[in-house]
């Protein structure tokens, strides 16, 4: 089993109005003590989102990162083992995890937040020893908040994964080959070795193993 002490990291973010502390991983008794921007809603409203997040936290596997101003969290990415239900846990890996979301509250977009939450949380050494995953389906995107296509929202999404090392990798999982925007995304771990990315790959391409 893949554990790591957590070990937090804090970074100061300026914008033209605030600056900001990104810092992470923290625990759930720590998320405890900040309130959450009334609009981080993007999958439950804020306060119920603020309870799953201390339950992640304290999972073995499970990393917080967040921004906040004062103690007000205004952002956020998750890490924790891919939801049982999804293919990506048929393999039984303890050492994938999956970046299961980043939101940012809408009033502190468009300042390269959320590029730089990634950019800190890949600063965590246990990083090196993960296959990390996203996968982006643009039935979760806010295109009505954003203004954006379902295209440019693809554009956006990719370059702010990338700032975190996550590039595209190709699958043939139906939900994400279902819609072209659809994608799944990537970064493997410096220490990860040759035996683990190759059960990957079998992850990545069931139906070719089904003959």
């Amino acid at each position: 089993m893949v554990q790591h002490k957590k070990t937090v990291i804090k970074e100061e973010h300026p914008t033209a109005k605030d600056v900001l502390l990104l810092e992470g991983p923290l625990t759930g008794a720590e998320l405890e003590r900040y309130d959450f921007h009334e609009d981080l809603t993007s999958f439950r409203p804020s306060e119920e989102q603020k309870k799953a997040l201390v339950g992640i936290a304290d999972l073995p596997e499970g990393r917080i990162n967040v921004v906040r101003l004062g103690k007000q969290v205004v952002g956020y990415v998750t890490f924790v083992h891919p939801d049982p239900l999804e293919r990506w846990s048929e393999g039984n890996m303890d050492n994938l995890i999956e970046l299961g979301a980043i939101e940012i509250a809408p009033d502190y977009r468009s300042h390269g937040v959320g590029k730089q939450l990634l950019r800190m949380s890949m600063k965590d050494d246990a990083m090196e020893d993960y296959i990390i995953i996203t996968t982006e389906y643009y039935w979760h995107w806010d295109l009505k908040g954003s203004g954006l296509s379902v295209w440019e929202y693809r554009k956006m999404m990719e370059k702010m994964m990338n700032a975190g090392g996550l590039t595209w990798f190709a699958t043939d999982d139906p939900e994400i080959s279902s819609h072209p925007a659809n994608c799944l995304m990537v970064r493997i771990g410096s220490r990860v070795n040759q035996a683990s990315q190759e059960q990957f790959d079998q992850l990545r391409f069931i139906n070719r193993f089904m003959y």
